[in-house]
């Protein structure tokens, strides 16, 4: 029986600086089908850039047709379709789509999502942040999964956030509907759901030959994710210099675009990664658990600044990854969205 690997890093030989052309190096993606949400804007632009590099071919679904073409413009072997994560009958429409195709699905990469948005509901009720980067992402993983059970051999990466820290899924109320809305409670509780989604899907998978992972990129400001934040809000975080320029310092997780892409081309290609999954990544490495709170380290957007963030790894939170609550969120999730496996 396989031993399952800890949560813990295993000396990928790569660091925080490493960008994903640094990744992509000598990995050779020849036949194989990826699917990138959110793969026309920011990280997930780069990762599909990377992917096709390496002979991939990527299909990126988006809610913003004209916005999505002209970012992929010049880019062979790429194509686009229409989604809208926070839309149910968009997603299947795009699944549907897919399945009838014929084709397997190497990649499944779950990019697209929102950030400490205003509360806003979508046609069922659901807060929009929950209901966008995580349920959106379940229901296609759901769907997509008789092309992942094809390829033979998948990997499933859900793009977290250290953010995952401003909250668990509050089980009991995850669309705040009997506790006021806070939008960073709101996207942290989403972002713990990518982790415990992976946990959940790995756990279904792995004897199929279908491996999931979850990936903090870290801070990217120069990105649409920042756009409901004021320049005043990101210079007084320290993610802003006074002239309104990034701060970049990849060993204390303040990125560029490429280096942010890093680690999600890590888990969805690296060799090393092949007998494992159910598992939380940063830096192109795996994380290490957090196994007591470290109150220097701060919040993002208030608190301690980035920059004065210890060095090194920040770690995953053990609620993010705990078994039972993967499970109870997948019956939750279940629920919500009426698919199911």
């Amino acid at each position: 029986m396989e031993k399952q690997q800890r949560q813990e890093p295993i000396g990928s030989g790569f660091g925080p600086a490493a960008t994903a052309a640094d990744i992509i190096k000598g990995v050779d993606l020849k036949g194989k089908i990826v699917i990138v949400t959110g793969g026309y804007s920011g990280i997930g632009l780069e990762t599909t850039r990377v992917l096709l590099g390496a002979g991939a071919s990527v299909v990126v679904p988006a809610r913003d047709q004209q916005k999505a073409s002209a970012a992929l413009r010049g880019l062979a072997d790429v194509e686009l379709a229409s989604m809208d994560l926070i839309d149910p009958s968009s997603v299947d429409a795009f699944a549907d789509m897919f399945i009838a195709s014929g084709r397997p699905l190497h990649l499944l990469i779950n990019s697209a999502g929102i950030m400490a948005s205003p509360l806003v509901r979508d046609a069922r009720g659901y807060e929009s942040q929950f209901a966008t980067n995580h349920l959106g992402h379940f229901q296609l993983a759901a769907r997509l999964w008789p092309s992942l059970l094809k390829a033979g051999d998948a990997r499933i990466v859900n793009v977290s956030s250290w953010g995952h820290r401003y909250s668990p899924v509050v089980f009991e109320d995850p669309n705040f509907e009997h506790r006021e809305y806070e939008p960073w409670s709101a996207y942290g509780q989403s972002k713990t759901a990518n982790v415990l989604h992976a946990v959940a899907l790995d756990a279904r998978g792995k004897d199929k030959g279908i491996r999931a992972f979850a990936v903090h990129p870290g801070t990217i400001v120069s990105t649409d994710l920042s756009r409901y934040l004021t320049v005043e809000q990101l210079q007084k975080a320290g993610a802003l210099d006074a002239d309104g320029n990034p701060v970049l310092d990849p060993s204390k997780q303040m990125k560029t675009i490429a280096q942010g892409a890093a680690t999600s081309v890590w888990c969805a290609t690296s060799p090393r990664l092949a007998a494992m999954g159910g598992l939380y990544c940063e830096n192109s490495d795996i994380s290490p658990l957090i196994v007591t709170e470290n109150k220097e380290i701060g919040t993002s957007w208030g608190g301690v600044r980035m920059a004065e963030r210890p060095t090194g790894a920040l770690g995953v939170y053990p609620y993010a990854i705990d078994p039972d609550a993967a499970e109870r969120l997948w019956v939750l999730s279940e629920r919500l969205t009426r698919k199911y496996l």
